[in-house]
């Protein structure tokens, strides 16, 4: 990009949608080039300069050309896939001469270490699964059976054009994976149908049942018929995600029809493609190219932008190389004059259909493999999508790499235990991967707020000037500066998601995630956990002949199983240090241990049948059976093993590694290890899933309580007096998968050297590879209840290592930033301190700054989230019915549903519901509204204080809100509301505050002659509300990037805001004051 600022005002021709074309060769892409070039150049009479400013820019863009070896397919072809998918197209003739009809060919995307853009057609894999062969069905029979089966398909497939449904049936020998069976393998039938969508209609054909002579009405169980066509495809070519292709010369034909925009297009049987595994120069990442992009819209007064009336008026764009520190694209396309922005190539354009379809050349130009953003899937996409259809710019979606392909949209709802209900949008942007930031933050970090300022100061200590929308409007429609102001704001916000995807790997870590679990990446942002192990579960079972039955409504039925064990929690404040024996990775080792798994798992009729020997069953402590490993070792404990394994070798490997992009991967790829390993058990635990399996997962929490409580009686009965040690070990508490001990002992060094003693003797009593590990030290530990905890973390008798706290709500999304530093500075006073008394005294004025109101209003603000018109919920709300008065004072100004509306609560008549006295913070502010002090003592800050303190005073509740600290309250006077609105201001005498007769008069009798001071308090009062707005507003303007401009942040989340504002109210008070002075 140019990096002088330049604004090139260039109008956008709309162009038709691009039409197929014929075999296009590198020479006809390069013409295309010189005639684009010549065109623009000769209609717009640009400098010479211009000139080539315009022609370096485009092949700056550009991706690297194709050598001539790609062009005369004269050698292998490797490249890093991103995405797969498949479409219905006809059979190629020359890789597959006697196949006829419609065929399934998979597309495969990706880039290759040149950076050239890839599109790999693969031709002949067909869709199929398994059923159960029924006994005594020979050659004839299955011929039988196949005619049958293909006439039902045919009359539930009536309009179908497909010579054949049914093209063929395998005799085959494989194994259920489900319950041990002794024989080897048992006969089945491996249905061969003509497209992926068959498969649904066939599986129920055969569910219902079929006729067959001499066997009657049939039904049958199908087997891995739910399998996604692509990810069947992954698997059974050995493909994992974002792993790297190879296809060797002579193997590819290039598309006779270019049905792409990529560099490179080519067709090949699947049968020929290696995939490499993810190790040495193939565990690298391609040079992708990441485009992170933003919009803005000019609402309508009053309304949050809607596409259907809206315009857009600025796209910001930054494309980075992946491992790049810094984009090599910076622009922003606004729709009327902008003035110049230094570093950013700044294209101004006359109408908004133009700013589109500029946008869309933009797109097809700079070819990014990777779309980012922040909320990109749910708002920015879809706007642009709709806007474009409202303007009729038909040629406007073609934004992917398949030509004439449109983006498709369409809602979605997802849900899982883990991530909770969440509705969202699909956007499918053919050969490109949508990373949507906003997405990747919900499912992977626990936060109180998802807005992109909240997210970039947690992880980046940095916000950005939050300007409101009904603000966007006036700045469009103001002069080039305030649309300059508008851009950089624009530019921030498409700034600020490529750097935490930086700063949070999640490019290195989802592409690791793909490569060990075996999905697309796209599934890991569009899909539960579950996906993640059933490839897995599938890749194993193939290696082994085993099928995986089709779970009908996945166990709806099987009922709950108990939890693990939380031992009773000896709540109080514990001064001497205390030991944390952890289970390394216990679940896993407990289903490695134990051998638990759907093909070990017996029945009891199974048991009694077979009978036998005890000493090759394991009876686990829920009531069920599964056979021992030397009778059969399980699939799930292998997976296990070799998730585990693979992370010892990837952890010991980013120990050695030097080069940061290699430790990066590596770091992914541990920490994918990890995550798949802990999902098995969470997989057969989930009665709504693909292959539920209540007595593994109730087996292995049984397992895990029993060792817990082993634990706890091993400590206590080994650590005594009375076995040679200097004090009785008592257990304090135990986790899920951790047990708290106190030796006894003073020092941090010796309760770390017990707790490795205790370690190692406690884990030579578990079978392998179960492990208890000593990890740290809490020292002093306040323990409030089972799960809430906080203490000082040790893992070096030194100095510790950070303050850990767990279940103590500190940064609740429902409580105000009042309970967050009054907590914190407890646990600071009590832990790091260790000053009780301090800390009492500090909560102790802390109420009496409440009550006495001298609270700064930023402490006191609750936001919450308007996700739907107040119609819509069932239970009136504060934040809502305050929205709802907001709207009817000010309409331009309301929130609307999005937004996350602040509120602070405020005095009313006695029994007035928490929702009437809810207010906007400014209004309060503005009309000296008296903040309900006791709402906040009694529904924020008292609850989380007595769960502290009660382990640590007798009365924590009579101690701390009770007393000579409560009894005094101060309550501001409303100056503009109720009956205020019609009482008469008299003035009063500045030093005393008595009423003066004479308004003129600016001192009372009594003050008369201490003028000179009070002039001079007055006037040094001023000064300092001036120097304190000062500060407030430059801190405002180095957020917003300017000195030298006005402040239009109105972030309510952020406290200076509220401050700045009651700085500035202050201070104009105060000048008043002032002017009253008359010499």
């Amino acid at each position: 990009m140019s990096g002088n600022g330049n604004t090139r005002k260039r109008p956008a021709v709309a162009t038709p949608p691009p039409q197929p074309k014929q075999q296009a060769t590198m020479e006809e892409e390069e013409l295309d080039e010189d005639v684009f070039l010549e065109e623009t150049l000769i209609q717009y009479e640009e400098e010479d300069s211009q000139r080539r400013a315009l022609s370096d820019r485009l092949s700056k863009w550009n991706r690297p050309p194709l050598s001539q070896s790609y062009l005369n397919e004269s050698q292998n072809v490797v490249f890093q896939q991103l995405e797969i998918d498949y479409i219905i197209g006809d059979s190629h003739k020359e890789f597959l001469p006697s196949s006829s009809g419609p065929a399934a060919i998979i597309r495969i995307f990706g880039v290759t270490k040149e950076g050239h853009s890839v599109c790999c057609h693969v031709h002949g894999f067909e869709p199929y699964f398994y059923i159960s062969c029924p006994p005594g069905m020979g050659p004839d029979d299955i011929s039988h059976f196949h005619q049958l089966l293909e006439g039902r398909m045919r009359e539930a497939n009536r309009n179908s054009k497909v010579p054949k449904f049914v093209r063929r049936i395998e005799l085959v020998q494989r194994r259920s994976i489900m319950f041990y069976q002794q024989q080897s393998s048992q006969p089945f039938l491996k249905i061969v149908v003509a497209l992926p969508t068959m498969v649904a209609s066939c599986r129920g054909i055969l569910d219902r049942g079929i006729q067959i002579d001499g066997l009657g009405m049939k039904n049958f169980m199908t087997y891995e018929s739910n399998v996604l066509f692509a990810l069947r495809f992954m698997i059974d070519c050995n493909i994992v995600g974002g792993n790297w292709i190879g296809v060797p010369l002579g193997k590819y034909k290039k598309t006779a029809r270019s049905l792409s925009y990529c560099q490179l297009e080519f067709d090949c049987l699947f049968s020929d493609l290696i995939s490499h595994a993810s190790e040495g120069e193939f565990s690298k990442m391609a040079p992708f190219r990441i485009l992170s992009f933003d919009i803005e819209c000019a609402g309508r007064k009053g309304h949050f932008p809607e596409p259907t009336h809206d315009p857009v008026i600025q796209v910001a764009n930054l494309v980075t190389l992946q491992g790049d520190d810094q984009p090599f694209v910076r622009n922003v396309m606004t729709l009327k004059s902008c003035s110049p922005i230094v570093g950013v190539d700044v294209m101004s354009f006359d109408t908004e259909k133009e700013v589109l379809l500029a946008w869309r050349d933009f797109i097809r130009e700079v070819d990014p493999d990777i779309i980012i953003g922040y909320n990109i899937c749910k708002f920015d996409l879809p706007y642009l999508i709709q806007r474009a259809e409202v303007l009729g710019i038909a040629e406007f979606p073609i934004l992917g790499r398949i030509r004439n392909s449109r983006v498709r949209i369409k809602d979605t709802t997802f849900s899982s235990r883990q991530y909770g209900m969440r509705e969202s949008k699909e956007v499918t942007i053919e050969g490109r991967v949508q990373f949507d930031l906003l997405q990747a933050m919900q499912r992977d970090y626990k936060l109180s707020s998802y807005s992109l300022n909240s997210v970039s100061a947690h992880f980046l200590n940095e916000q950005k000037e939050d300007v409101h929308h009904s603000i966007i409007s006036d700045l469009q429609n103001g002069n080039s500066e305030t649309r300059r102001r508008l851009a950089v704001y624009c530019l921030k916000d498409a700034y600020l998601p490529q750097r935490l995807l930086d700063k949070l790997m999640f490019i290195y870590n989802y592409v690791e995630m793909a490569r060990v679990t075996g999905v697309p990446i796209s599934f890991l942002l569009s899909r539960g956990q579950s996906i993640k192990v059933l490839s897995q579960l599938l890749r194993k079972a193939k290696q082994k002949s085993l099928v995986i039955p089709n779970a009908k409504h996945a166990g709806s039925e099987q009922g709950t199983y108990e939890g693990a064990t939380v031992l009773d929690a000896r709540a109080g404040f514990y001064e001497k240090p205390i030991a944390t024996l952890d289970f390394a990775s216990l679940y896993p080792s407990i289903m490695m241990a134990y051998n638990l798994c759907y093909c070990t798992l017996i029945t009891p009729e199974d048991a009694k049948k077979l009978n036998l020997p005890t000493e090759c069953l394991n009876k686990t402590p829920s009531g069920d059976t599964f056979v021992k490993s030397n009778l059969q070792k399980g699939i799930l404990p292998e997976i296990l093993e070799e998730l585990l394994t693979a992370r010892k070798r990837a952890k010991a490997d980013l120990k050695e590694a030097k080069d940061p992009f290699e430790k990066a991967v590596l770091d992914g790829r541990q920490l994918a290890l990890k995550i798949s390993a802990n999902s098995v058990y969470g997989f057969t635990g989930a009665t709504i899933g693909q292959l539920p399996c209540l007595e593994i997962s109730s087996s292995v929490t049984s397992y895990g309580r029993q060792m817990i409580e082993h634990t706890k009686k091993l400590v206590e009965d080994k650590f005594t007096v009375l076995g040679g040690y200097e004090h009785n070990a008592e257990v304090i508490y135990g986790d899920t998968d951790s047990v708290m001990v106190q030796f006894g002992v003073s020092s941090v060094e010796a309760a770390m050297n017990l707790g490795r003693e205790a370690a190692d003797h406690i884990s030579g009593t578990f079978i392998k590879p179960i492990k208890l590990e000593f990890e740290k030290v809490y020292y002093p530990y306040l323990l409030i209840s089972k799960k809430r905890y906080a203490g000082l973390y040790w893992t070096n008798p030194d100095k510790f290592d950070k303050m850990d706290t767990k279940g103590i709500e500190t940064v609740r999304r429902d409580n105000c930033l009042l309970v967050k530093n009054l907590v914190t500075e407890c646990l600071n006073k009590l832990l790091i301190d260790r000053d009780i008394p301090g800390a009492v005294q500090y909560v102790k004025s802390t109420i009496s700054d409440l009550l006495m109101n001298r609270m700064d209003l930023s402490l006191l603000v609750i936001t919450k989230g308007l996700t739907k018109t107040g119609d819509d919920y069932e239970v009136k709300a504060a934040h809502v019915e305050l929205a709802e008065r907001m709207r009817k004072r000010d309409a331009a100004t309301a929130p609307n549903v999005g937004d996350r509306v602040p509120y602070v609560i405020i005095k009313a008549a006695k029994g007035a519901k928490a929702y009437e006295k809810s207010e906007d913070p400014i209004f309060v502010l503005e009309n000296n509204i008296p903040i309900d002090p006791h709402y906040y003592l009694e529904n924020q800050i008292s609850k989380p204080l007595l769960r502290i303190f009660e382990p640590i005073l007798k009365n924590a509740s009579r101690e701390l809100l009770q007393g000579s600290h409560t009894r005094s309250i101060s309550i501001s006077t409303p100056s503009n509301s109720g009956i205020m609105k019609f009482a008469k201001k008299q003035a009063t005498c500045i030093g005393c505050k008595a009423l003066i007769s004479n308004s003129d008069h600016t001192l009372c009798s009594h003050c008369k002659g201490r003028e000179a001071e009070l002039y001079c308090k007055s006037v040094a009062n001023v000064a300092d509300l001036e120097q304190l707005f000062g500060r407030l507003w430059t801190q405002c303007q180095e957020c917003q990037g300017s000195l030298h401009q006005d402040v239009l942040c109105t972030s309510r989340d952020c406290p200076i805001f509220y401050r700045r504002k009651k700085a500035q109210k202050d201070m104009a008070e105060a000048r008043v004051q002032l002017d009253r002075w008359s010499f």
